[in-house]
């Protein structure tokens, strides 16, 4: 069944990848004028630590701006082009090492792709500031409880190792990844929130890797197609961003996998309480800005 998955994301992927090359060739006479070089670095770094789990949108988008290499009305389009490649890689690394029992695995991440795709109408109705708000302090707590556990104040906390889902906790879980694949079109990022829900069900932080990184990647090929066709994305950006990221992600991906699991746990509780704080900047931000515009 593993290998059922894989070939589908296989398929999508060569689908996208065509549909890149070809136009990224039809037009290789009139490249964005921004720099090989900066853009490869950029690549590399974020989709770096986009595979120990920080994300790679924010620091993408970030980077771009300070160096000024494209314009802000098609970087949505190039940071969804240029990650795609990298981020399925990560699914595919990932899914292929780390076990994942397979109902758990394949549920989840039809979850994500359907609340994406059959909630996204929905979720860009909600009140940005607070769901900011709700996942930041959630996101928080659950820091908390994690360096709870690994620091022996409270034994219960920190010991899951459970690698699949039965019962209820599978029924929520899925509901929870549907809600969080709907997120994701209202600009929340999935790790953070993938991450603290894996820990609060009892499983091992390891199987995050594979669920969270599969929930993006089944997502990524298509809504880049349509970037590319519509072209909005910056081509010279996207190709430099696919190669040094690839070659980032294998970096990273080592390191994880061999990770010893107390240390992942850590590291997942950073890439938590991160994005719980800059979540709560981010409402902190909305709600100045709504007082002045009053």
């Amino acid at each position: 069944m593993v290998q059922a998955v894989l070939g589908v994301l296989g398929a999508m992927t060569l689908w996208f990848s065509a549909v890149f090359v070809k136009d990224f060739a039809a037009h290789k006479g009139e490249l964005e004028d921004n720099s090989w070089g900066i853009t490869l670095g950029i690549g590399f770094i974020v989709n770096f630590f986009d595979t120990l789990g920080i994300g790679s949108f924010a620091p993408t988008t970030a980077l771009l701006k300070f160096f000024k290499q494209t314009k802000d009305r098609i970087i949505p389009g190039t940071l969804n082009v240029g990650c795609t490649v990298p981020v399925v890689l990560e699914a595919f690394i990932f899914i292929a090492v780390i076990e994942v029992e397979i109902v758990t695995l394949v549920s989840m991440l039809a979850a994500a792709t359907a609340g994406a795709y059959l909630g996204a109408g929905v979720v860009a109705k909600f009140d940005e500031r607070k769901v900011q708000l709700v996942m930041g302090f959630a996101l928080l707590a659950t820091a908390f409880l994690m360096t709870s556990g690994q620091m022996g104040w409270t034994a219960s906390l920190g010991t899951g190792e459970a690698i699949g889902l039965t019962g209820g906790k599978l029924v929520f879980a899925i509901v929870a990844n549907f809600i969080l694949g709907a997120l994701m079109t209202a600009g929340v990022g999935l790790y953070a929130p993938c991450m603290a829900l894996v820990y609060m069900l009892g499983m091992t932080p390891r199987v995050a890797f594979p669920i969270m990184m599969g929930s993006c990647a089944f997502l990524m090929p298509v809504a880049s197609i349509k970037f590319i066709k519509e072209a909005a994305y910056d081509r010279k950006a996207s190709m430099a961003i696919t190669i040094a990221g690839s070659v980032g992600v294998f970096i990273a991906a080592y390191l994880v996998k061999s990770m010893p699991i107390s240390v992942l746990t850590w590291l997942v509780i950073g890439v938590i309480l991160y994005t719980s704080l800059t979540m709560l900047k981010s409402a902190a931000k909305n709600k100045k800005a709504e007082k002045t515009a009053a």
